[in-house]
């Protein structure tokens, strides 16, 4: 069967999206492949579309085990013969599973990098044929990504060890060209065909606020119905709110690694299954969380680099849908970030602490700025963040800039920010004196200045280039200072306190729902009611049955017929055998209502 038409048999689509053809063919034609689409892009379609044109067996390398049963529960769904294989499987379980591989009856089998080191596995995996090896959060390879993890390490050996060589296949969805680079290096890919889809997810509305209290922040942002993650940066932060959270009444679960494991997996049930809409947690929590229908990801506290806050807010809108990614900042937020990276090993980490600073700091775009981090050029504005929907006021700082500038020629040295910062407020310390900065002409000159407002200054010239860290976290002057100097270039920053946000929901309408009439609003309900109660007859996720985009297609369409019902986005013929009668029979009894 042709690609196209497997693509619309098994998953009900008519085309491909942005680079998943191009990744397809590449696998069938025997060709290594790296690619790096978005979250909510489509990367695990590009290696089990091939997997049902090949002959032989799929292995695909996944990190988590709640990640393996979603994938697996949903490959069933679309009538594909996968299977897993974990430390949770039973001997039963396992032995099953030999004799399916012995007599050629899974399309695919997901395992934990961890399985490839055991020799009986490798044993395994020589007496079948292995047409594909897909690895899948690939950046996990890299000790410069942000899951960095050491088993992967294994999975370029254990390619080697085999009798013979499949296509090999790589999958992430953040990764910056050195870690591009470095993936293809550790996995051995052989002149992979290097496929990097736009970063930008114009549905996510980025937004940094900067609110006085981040709780009452938070509340505000909250609905009672949708589905909503909150990330915090500790175990003892997310237990505060977990707390506080259910004293309002809301209906949260959490998740941490200080949670045994029976816990965090109730919880990670309760949010995919939707007894509850809200789970707060440390980033412990969603690495392959296939949940579409999540539409805010709010972090309490700002992550220590830009690429895993990526990868976090992306949870939000995997369905295409309206749906916003929420930091809440404070300058504090620093401070913790710091001691957080204190002990790491990487290099990179005060750089990549930096970028993500600089990103809350921002007073433009914050889509240009993010896609910017990761290689590629937005031309215009876009319209969809805080920064352009003027949530913040911004003024004109150059004249405190060049102050601080002048400043720090005047000390003749790179000094950190609490110096400078001292100096410049006419500070009596006695570390100021001993330096004899009593005496400069730039003394003093901003005397009238909070503490927090010069340092907000610095953090945000250092956002926009007018000054950058040495190695010591001394600051220096860059190329840009010189125009700021001269006033060829203007320092434009944030003014806090922000504004108060204006967007408080007033009404309990879903953004999903939004979008339909208020007649059609009451279908798209009736049908999510009815989708709730077949996953829970199959004990699966709600989303797994059908997604919202699908069911809003549904509620606008209204199909009445088998061919109408096959021809909605996301319905497959799998699908349409199984539920076309059973959707049909509400959207008829609802019309006759």
């Amino acid at each position: 069967m042709a690609t196209q038409d497997l693509l619309a048999y098994h998953y009900g689509y008519s085309q491909f999206r942005p680079g998943q053809e191009e990744i397809v063919e590449a696998i069938l034609d025997g060709r290594d492949v790296l690619g790096v689409l978005p979250t909510g892009g489509g990367k695990s379609l590009c290696y089990q579309l091939p997997a049902l044109a090949l002959e032989g067996l799929t292995l695909v390398i996944s990190p988590l085990i709640s990640l393996m049963k979603d994938q697996v529960d949903s490959l069933h769904e679309h009538g594909i013969r996968a299977a897993y294989l974990n430390s949770a499987s039973s001997w039963e379980e396992v032995q099953c599973l030999r004799q399916a591989l012995g007599q050629g009856d899974l399309d695919l089998l997901y395992v934990a990098p961890e399985r490839l080191k055991h020799p009986a596995f490798i044993d395994w995996m020589r007496e079948v044929k292995l047409s594909q090896v897909a690895v899948d959060e690939a950046h996990c390879v890299s000790q410069w990504g942000h899951d960095f993890r050491a088993s992967y390490r294994e999975i370029g050996g254990f390619i080697e060890a085999l009798d013979q060589r499949p296509v090999v296949s790589a999958f992430t969805a953040t990764a910056t060209a050195y870690v591009r680079q470095d993936i293809i290096q550790q996995l051995g890919l052989e002149d992979p065909r290097l496929v990097v889809n736009s970063f930008d997810r114009p549905n996510l509305k980025l937004r940094v606020l900067e609110p006085q209290s981040k709780w009452e922040a938070l509340r505000q942002e909250l609905h009672p119905e949708e589905a909503m993650i909150i990330y915090a940066n500790t175990r003892k932060q997310v237990d505060q709110l977990y707390d506080r959270l259910r004293q309002a009444k809301f209906k949260v679960v959490r998740y941490h690694a200080g949670l045994s494991a029976e816990e965090r997996e109730a919880g990670q049930n309760a949010f995919i299954y939707e007894e509850v809409n809200l789970i707060v947690a440390t980033n412990a929590f969603g690495m392959g969380i296939d949940k579409p229908d999540v539409r805010k990801v709010i972090h309490y506290n700002m992550p220590t680099d830009l690429e895993s806050y990526y990868q976090e807010a992306g949870r939000a809108g995997r369905d295409g849908l309206p749906a916003e990614a929420i930091l809440l900042y404070h300058a504090k937020d620093i401070v913790a970030a710091k001691f957080l990276i204190g002990q790491s090993q990487d290099p990179s980490s005060e750089r990549r602490l930096q970028a993500m600073i600089n990103y809350a700091d921002y007073a433009g775009c914050l889509r240009q700025y993010l896609l910017s981090y990761f290689g590629e050029n937005l031309a215009e504005p876009c319209q969809n963040c805080s920064g352009c929907l003027e949530d913040i006021d911004v003024r004109d700082a150059s004249r405190e800039g060049q102050m601080v500038l002048s400043c720090l020629v005047r000390m003749r040295w790179a000094y950190g920010m609490s110096m400078v910062c001292d100096v410049l407020r006419g500070s009596k310390a006695q570390k100021v004196r001993d330096k004899g900065f009593d005496s400069l002409s730039t003394y003093g000159l901003l005397a009238d200045y909070s503490e927090k407002e010069v340092k907000d200054i610095i953090s945000q010239m250092l956002s926009q280039g007018y000054l950058s860290l040495n190695q010591y976290k001394g600051l220096e002057l860059t190329p840009a200072s010189k125009a700021l100097l001269k006033g060829d270039k203007q320092l434009t920053i944030k003014a806090r306190p922000y504004k108060a946000h204006s967007q408080a929901k007033s009404a309990q309408k879903t953004a999903v729902a939004s979008q339909l009439s208020e007649r059609d609003e009451e279908l798209f309900e009736a049908l999510r009611e009815l989708r709730y109660e077949l996953a829970g007859d199959e004990g699966v996720p709600a989303y797994i049955i059908f997604n919202n985009q699908t069911l809003l297609e549904m509620a606008e369409e209204k199909p009445q017929t088998y061919d109408d019902f096959l021809d909605i986005s996301g319905v497959g013929q799998v699908k349409a055998s199984k539920y076309a009668d059973i959707f049909i029979e509400r959207i008829e009894e609802w019309l006759e209502g």
